[in-house]
């Protein structure tokens, strides 16, 4: 299996059911999948690592890495601060912070 370096660090927040269709009813680990809203049109899948490869329960917040894919079509769109909406299809699960920037084409320059 190759490694993924992760593109960013983040505090990843997910959200409870709240009854409507949004937030989650089941934990997740390491490896979870969700997509995230990078541009205000434009979902892309990311792999979430959760350090200590802790089980995350919906209504918690845990620091961990995100790698996306093809991050070359959303160039400069992350900054420092900037909350991220994570996805289950139209579901909004979650949000992910980002503390930090490991992918400098990621960087918003502006």
């Amino acid at each position: 299996m190759i490694p993924y370096l992760p593109h960013i660090a983040a505090k990843i927040t997910l959200l409870k059911s709240d009854g409507k269709g949004n937030g989650r009813n089941r934990p997740v680990q390491s490896g979870y999948r969700p997509a995230h809203l990078v541009k205000d049109d434009y979902l892309t899948t990311g792999i979430h690592k959760y350090y200590g490869d802790v089980m995350v329960q919906p209504g918690d917040s845990v620091m961990g890495t995100i790698t996306f894919i093809t991050p070359e079509y959303y160039p400069r769109t992350l900054w420092i601060g900037r909350v991220l909406t994570i996805q289950e299809g139209s579901r909004v699960v979650g949000y992910a912070e980002v503390t930090q920037i490991y992918n400098d084409i990621l960087v918003k320059t502006d």
